[in-house]
This record gives structure tokens, C-alpha cells and sequence, in this order.
């Protein structure tokens, strides 16, 4: 067995797959409508049409996806070129940071509020 990769539910496929591809620049590998698969292995799924699929229907809540219980990680040669071009489209959790281990990285939140952190290279 090997784990392949976190598919996280998003509620706008549409505004999440240009947040991924544009801002981040995440290259898409397959777009099938409500799923799609960036080359990195990293995926986002349409949440009400994965809720369906998985539990047989879809939640009747509006709640926000992203409930602080998951952090979307993905390293950049140049965080603070990273920064500079991401900060100013998000809602920042902090700022370019070192960490007690000496790696740099700065975290926002996505459109459906899932954590993001984008590190330099360990």
C-alpha cells in the first residue's frame, strides 16, 4: 500500500482551481470538472458531488470545509518570492516565519479556509 495524495473538499471548484493554478502556481495534470489533479499529486474535489459519491448524499450545512484540522504543505526554492507574490490575495494566518527546526514559512488560509504553508526546502 502507499498513500497517494490528500484530496481536500472544496466549495467553488471553479474559484479553487484558479486560486491553485493561478496564485500558486500549481500545473494542472487532469481537470474532470469537479475533480481536478495538479501535477504535483496535490487534488481538489467539488465537496457537494464527494459527499454524494462517498455517503450516498450531501450535507445540508453551508459550514466552511477548512476547520483548522489539516495544514495543505508545498515548499518554494524562494519563499520570500513566494510571499511577495501570494500575501497580497490572502487572508494571512503569518507572515514569512523561521521555525524552531530553521525552516522558513510563511501560511494563509484558501478560499474554503483550509491552511495552507508554504516552506522552503528542508
Amino acid at each position: 500500500m502507499r498513500f497517494v495524495n490528500p484530496i481536500p473538499f472544496v466549495s467553488d471548484i471553479a474559484r479553487s482551481k484558479v486560486f491553485y493554478r493561478d496564485l500558486l502556481g500549481l500545473k494542472i495534470l487532469n481537470d474532470f470538472g469537479n475533480f481536478v489533479l495538479f501535477d504535483t499529486g496535490f487534488a481538489i474535489h467539488e465537496g457537494k458531488s464527494l459527499e454524494q459519491t462517498i455517503w450516498g448524499k450531501s450535507s445540508e450545512t453551508s459550514a466552511s470545509y477548512g476547520r483548522r484540522n489539516v495544514l495543505l504543505y508545498f515548499e518554494h526554492e524562494d519563499v520570500d518570492a513566494a510571499y511577495a507574490a501570494i500575501a497580497p490575495h490572502v487572508d494571512l494566518i503569518h507572515p514569512v516565519e523561521e521555525q524552531e527546526w530553521g525552516q522558513r514559512v510563511f501560511r494563509f488560509y484558501d478560499p474554503d479556509g483550509h491552511a495552507v504553508e508554504i516552506g522552503e526546502p528542508q
